[in-house]
């Protein structure tokens, strides 16, 4: 990309000409060579400062937070398709205050100031977004980088943004080609590498992507459009210690002991086709329509192959021989477990999605200062979730005779987790079987393991519109808009049991659904036998069973699953805009307030003596949110800005389902019923915020900046309990014995808490190193560093970890470019923070995940112009390249919960602009 940056300093300037349902006019970076040719400019086209590359997606960066009246960070695309780091999520985990979680070895989850992704909104192009997770939180990896022109994360709200977050709203835009300026055609490709191998049979350590955009404009530049493709077929693996968790109190007397394990090598196969289109149309000098369409298809493939340990729990039977254990500080570090009876997993993970997101935009730019806009946004994802576990042993349900032996295992924990040595080969077909090794099944009938289909609709519609006066004045424009949204997602499990076929308790795996064994060397374990569970139920070796007569759903713990919430938003706003002269100062803003009425139903079932049954239930409540937005501005280029705002975030949509199961507490003299599930009367989190910044910048190229915010948070949501009216119920089990059994009860599940406080602070620079000697030109450095404080207490009154709450974060990136070169190194930190990790079959669950540092470096070569290879740009990218483990600890440090490694990944690849 060549772009010559001539900002001007105010507001104006960076409101661009595109108003989207976002409601922040902002004009994405490529639109910055629209603003180069302004005609009043007497700088020709020789005598322009060219910046290209990395350094031109810093100087956006820059232009974006010094222009905007919001607390904002942004990222940019350094050229058509090409973001700075390989996927959005890594992009934005880069900007202050900022940090992401990997899962599958990928930056998915995003955090914001401390807050999870439960706590932030994401929006495409404005609007806000269905997602292939279970709840709100949108994961990256859904969206090709290569489609992206600009990222941008409000941290501070105003009343036009509609759809905001608690801590944070995060716009990922598209190119608009009517702004772009020129015609463009450019592919790419990468290869990539997993230099942990294919660590499962059927796994690849090679991959690739490949991608192409084209922009034009037609019809006297009155129509332009853009269209953007990327497929990706890449493999990641992973090798992974667990534990169940630690026997014993952690004491001299009573040492902690490592209580069983499941730890698996995974291997997961990602496919993705994303497809973008843009179609803009200038109907006339005052009417501009815009049509955005964007699909993605989502295929996340694992195999993951293990073995299950039942230990130190002493369950099963297993025992743990005292005499040779060895203890150090109440931690056993070596000993010998007896009678193990162990199961062999060979498990399949696959997640399909599609999602769908269209929007259309209508904006009427009048020459008498009145504006208008009409949006349309849909989106849509359809989701399949298939988890099937499949168990392997040496005998049924602990059967000593023939090949069900039990195993001796010696073991060794330290702070890398447990290495184990067995007396058995896992790898003998002649003696790991099919079979239901620990009597899962119910001691009878073997369960050779289990199937698990979750099937998740989300669908969202939105309709806005928007009108502005601009006025003469301290306030420059006033604007008005209303918005609704429609939203509805559901949940359908469909489950069931694995068996054998006929009456057999046990079976040889088939020969030719054999594959080459999965090596747990690294757990001392050795290879184990490895099959395709799939290959096996469609030979009949493995067959599905029901679980009740009536239909695999039938179950009442499968029933507790479903869930389908329905939310109707209607939102009111009103905002002043602020600009206004004073002295050698301008001070630039806006004023307004926000009303929403929120009108939520969740239909699920309840669980009465008489048997399951449907069940809607939900609320409707008002919300009214004031903003205001100051920056003052010096011509020394300070900038002192001052936000307070109130703020909401809807609550998981899996709190707000209806899954309630109840019966009566005999222990109260009256009788009184107690149930627990969820909560379809949940209130949003909400909370007070107030944030501080002082900037320093370097023209457009550098800025130095301290941020200080603080959230009273005066609704949080925990776990609890609260009064529950059981009128419209069936009766209770035993309700004929309590003739006055009154109908209040009450009702655990998660409710709303008086919440608590958050603050902190956050540093943040981009300094090229020019701006003190051009001897330097080509180099810089940019980063920050976040402090962030907790104080959120639970529904008894306890300060509690928050989920994704790290309380330091940090990120640097040093780079040098220029002559075509480029080469820079990357480091995020983020201290211990609660994560999220897989649990019982497959459920997220959240545990003590260890703090990280990621270390990231690429080197590239821009062929120049005058080059007969001018336009191909040549890259190669490593990603954690020390090789950076993701754990999480119970009780103490040595006590290692998870251990996983996901390994170094290296990408080669180039990108050609016609």
């Amino acid at each position: 990309m060549m772009a010559k940056f001539q900002f001007n300093s105010t507001r104006r300037c960076a409101q661009g000409t595109s108003r989207l349902a976002l409601g922040a006019a902002m004009v994405a970076v490529f639109a910055a060579p629209a603003f180069a040719q302004d005609a009043s400019s007497a700088e020709s086209e020789e005598d322009a400062i060219v910046v290209t590359g990395f350094r031109a997606s810093l100087e956006n960066a820059v232009n974006e937070k010094k222009n905007n009246d919001q607390i904002v960070e942004s990222v940019s695309a350094e050229d058509i398709g090409k973001l700075p780091d390989a996927s959005i999520g890594e992009s934005i985990a880069r900007l202050p205050g900022v940090t992401s979680q990997r899962l599958n070895g990928r930056s998915n989850n995003i955090s914001i100031r401390g807050f999870g992704p439960d706590f932030s909104q994401t929006t495409l192009n404005g609007r806000e977004q269905t997602s292939t997770g279970d709840n709100r939180a949108v994961e990256y990896d859904q969206y090709p980088s290569e489609i992206v022109s600009q990222v941008v994360v409000y941290k501070s709200p105003t009343a036009s943004l509609v759809g905001q977050g608690l801590v944070g709203t995060i716009d990922i835009r598209t190119v608009r080609p009517l702004d772009y300026g020129k015609s463009v055609l450019a592919v790419g490709a990468r290869g990539t590498y997993a230099d942990l191998g294919a660590l499962n049979a059927g796994s690849k350590k090679y991959g690739y992507r490949a991608n192409g955009t084209f922009i034009d404009k037609f019809a006297d530049d009155t129509i332009g459009i853009a269209l953007s493709a990327s497929y990706v077929d890449e493999p990641y693996q992973l090798q992974e210690f667990n534990a169940w968790g630690y026997a014993g109190s952690g004491t001299t007397a009573s040492p902690a002991v490592i209580g069983g394990s499941k730890s698996y090598v995974t291997s997961t196969q990602l496919k993705r086709l994303g497809l973008n289109g843009t179609l803009q149309y200038q109907a006339s000098d005052t009417v501009r329509m815009t049509l955005d369409a964007f699909y993605s298809n989502f295929n996340d493939d694992q195999s993951k192959r293990g073995i299950e340990l039942p230990l130190g729990f002493g369950a099963f039977g297993t025992a743990f021989n005292q005499a040779t254990a060895t203890a150090s500080d109440g931690f056993v570090t070596a000993g010998t477990f007896t009678n193990v009876r162990g199961v062999v997993r060979n498990d399949i993970y696959q997640r399909k999605a599609d999602l769908y997101s269209f929007g259309y935009n209508a904006e009427y730019t009048g020459d008498d200062g009145w504006t208008a806009f009409i949006d349309i946004g849909y989106s849509r994802t359809d989701r399949n979730e298939l988890s099937i576990e499949s168990y392997a042993g040496t005998g049924f349900n602990g059967d000593d005779t023939g090949n069900g032996a039990a195993a001796t295992i010696g073991f060794k924990s330290g702070p890398t987790g447990t290495v184990f040595s067995p007396n058995i080969d896992y790898s003998n077909p002649a003696v790991i079987r099919l079979t239901d090794p620990l009597g899962w099944g119910g001691g009878t009938v073997p369960q050779a393991g289990y199937y698990n289909n979750r099937i998740v609709e989300d669908e969202l519609k939105q309709y806005r519109v928007g009108v502005e006066k601009e006025l003469d004045g301290f306030f420059s424009a006033v604007k008005f808009g209303f918005n609704y949204t429609d939203r509805a997602k559901s949940l359908t499990p469909d489950e069931a049991f694995v068996r054998l076929p006929g009456t057999a308790l046990q079976a040889t795996i088939p020969a030719q659904n054999l594959l080459r064994s999965t090596n747990l060397s690294y757990l001392g374990l050795g290879p184990i036998v490895s099959y395709d569970t799939r290959d096996l139920l469609a030979g009949g070796a493995l067959v599905l069973e029901k679980r009740v007569a009536t239909g695999p759903n039938a179950a009442n713990d499968v029933l507790s699953k479903t869930y389908s919430v329905s939310e109707d938003l209607m939102t009111a706003y009103v905002q002043a805009d602020i600009e206004q002269e004073m002295g050698n100062k301008t001070l630039t803003g806006n004023v307004g307030v926000q009303v929403i009425n929120t009108e939520q139903n969740s239909r699920g079932f309840i669980f009465p003596p008489s048997g399951p049954r449907s069940i809607t239930l939900g609320d409707n409540f008002w919300d009214v949110l004031p903003s205001l937005n100051l920056s003052m501005r010096f011509e020394s280029d300070y900038v002192i800005r001052f936000a307070a705002s109130r703020q909401i975030q809807r609550p998981r949509l899996d709190d707000l389902k209806v899954s309630i199961g109840y019966g009566i507490d005999t222990s109260v003299p009256r009788g009184l019923i107690r149930g627990g599930g969820g909560n379809p009367f949940l209130r949003p989190y909400r909370a007070n915020a107030f944030d501080l910044n002082f900037e320093k910048y370097f023209g457009n190229a550098g800025l130095i900046s301290a941020q200080l915010f603080y959230k009273d948070i005066k609704s949080f949501i925990f776990g609890g309990r609260i009064p529950f009216d059981y009128s419209g119920f069936p009766a209770p089990t035993g309700a004929s014995g309590y003739p006055n059994l009154p109908t209040i009860g009450t009702l655990d599940a998660p409710i709303n808490t008086g919440g608590g406080k958050l603050y902190g602070g956050e540093l943040a620079a981009t300094v090229p190193f020019s701006t003190f000697s051009t001897a330097l030109d080509g180099f810089g450095i940019t980063g920050g560093v976040g402090y962030t404080k907790s104080k959120v207490r639970d529904a008894g009154g306890n300060v509690t970890t928050i989920p994704g709450y790290s309380k330091w974060v940090a990120n640097a990136t040093a780079y040098f470019e220029k002559w075509g070169f480029n080469a820079r190194g990357s480091v995020r930190y983020r201290s211990t923070f609660l994560g999220d990790f897989t649990g019982f079959g497959g459920s997220p669950t959240r545990r003590t995940a260890l703090a990280e540092m990621i270390v990231d470096g690429q080197i590239g070569y821009d062929f120049q112009e005058g080059s007969s290879l001018q336009g191909l740009s040549l890259y190669l990218q490593g990603q954690n390249l020390t090789d950076e483990r993701f754990a999480s600890v119970g009780a103490n440090r040595n006590q290692v919960i998870d251990y996983q490694i996901y390994g170094r990944r290296f990408l080669a690849g180039f990108n050609y602009k016609f």
